[in-house]
């Protein structure tokens, strides 16, 4: 009997025999694959009964389905494609072959999660964990906070907008990219079946996004209706979805208003000129804290990109401002804590810089919390946007 064919578009680009040979776990995703390696090795029948197995545990697993449906259809004879049912929507057959494809891809890239992204240059102390979403790969990475640094922790497969990624416009159905926070946690109480069993919103737009027009709203992490498992990699209307059970082991790991998710075309591993550029930056952040601190004004506006602005003000209204309040003052004492920077995605040279402030002057004291963008020019850090967190 020959083996199905709807597998021989990954087979040709796949080595799918080491690919599945390394995880046992018992995992939706490991079974599938095992299912697939069985098929690549003429092994039909304990393909067939991995898929079953699946589909006991997941039964609206819709590319289990696919699977076993084809895998039924080859006892009778050879088949020609992946999804041979008649009358197949062929959308919905590209859609599950793109999903088999993305999980796939995914089991051979694990080795991987022993690097550190790019994006992830320091988190404060209150940030136990951070996300980063490539979307590339359609998986969320999970790594926690040690000491400072970004240590793996686990993986999920997700979904992302139809049109794919740079949102721009309201209803562009792209998923944006960026650095964002997770805002809040909706529980399923309060939600439409559409967003499965939790929905937790993302600050999209950021500061960046408004300075540079783009619109919309409403892009949360969340889940799949009760009728599906899961989705393709590309066919939410911008939101980053999870299988609901995915999104319960990851609930854990989010803290409303504190966690970052920072969603990139790809993840870029960290790599020694990233650790000499960070020790720039913090060597910047503490210069400019010490320029504040001493009332010197002019150095103190130094660190300021000429096309700043704070959504308010540009350069030249926030300069008048602060010459006029040091004016005032006879002394000033500014400390940072619980700083934290990221690397933007698709803006090479550019960091969000998040901290606590403790502001003491002659006539003012207060605590907030503050967000700046630096960005590198002439090779020197400048501040581009600084406002409330």
């Amino acid at each position: 009997m020959r083996h199905p064919a709807l597998f021989t578009f990954w087979l040709c680009s796949f080595a799918i025999g080491a690919a599945c040979a390394g995880p046992d776990k018992q995992d939706s995703e490991s079974r599938l694959v095992r299912s697939l390696q069985a098929i690549n090795e003429s092994r039909l029948d304990i393909a067939l009964n991995e898929v079953d197995s699946l589909l006991v545990a997941n039964p609206n697993f819709k590319l289990a389905q696919l699977v076993k449906g084809d895998l039924l259809m080859a006892r009778a004879g050879p088949i020609d494609s992946f999804g041979s049912a008649p009358n197949a929507p062929r959308e919905t057959i590209d859609g599950l072959r793109d999903e088999a494809r993305v999980r796939l891809q995914r089991v051979l890239s694990q080795g991987d999660d022993k690097l550190t992204p790019r994006f992830l240059w320091q988190l404060d102390a209150q940030q136990r964990y951070a996300l980063v979403v490539d979307t590339s790969r359609s998986t969320l990475f999970v790594y926690e906070n040690a000491n400072g640094k970004a240590r793996y922790v686990t993986d999920f497969y997700v979904t992302i907008g139809k049109l794919g990624t740079e949102k721009v416009a309201e209803g562009d159905q792209r998923t944006p990219i960026g650095v964002y926070f997770v805002k809040a946690e909706l529980p399923k109480s309060q939600l439409a079946d559409l967003y499965g069993v939790g929905a937790y919103p993302l600050s999209y737009p950021n500061e960046w996004d408004r300075k540079n027009q783009r619109t919309g709203s409403g892009i949360w992490l969340h889940g799949t209706p009760s009728n599906t498992y899961s989705r393709p990699p590309r066919a939410s209307n911008g939101c980053v979805v999870l299988a609901n059970d995915d999104l319960k082991k990851l609930a854990p790991y989010l803290q409303a208003g504190i966690t970052p998710i920072i969603i990139a075309n790809r993840i870029d591993w960290g790599s020694e000129e990233d650790t000499v550029e960070r020790a720039d930056l913090m060597q910047a952040i503490e210069q400019w804290r010490a320029d504040w601190s001493s009332l010197d004004t002019g150095a103190y506006l130094g660190h300021y990109a000429r096309n700043f602005s704070n959504g308010d003000m540009n350069f030249a209204a926030w300069a008048r401002q602060k010459q006029l309040v040091n004016s005032a003052k006879s002394w000033i004492k500014v400390n940072l804590e619980n700083v934290s920077v990221f690397a933007y995605p698709e803006q090479p040279g550019m960091v969000v810089v998040n901290f606590e402030q403790d502001y003491n002057s002659s006539n003012l004291s207060n605590r907030m919390k503050k967000r700046q963008y630096w960005i590198k020019l002439d090779n020197r850090w400048k501040i581009i946007y600084e406002g409330a967190a």
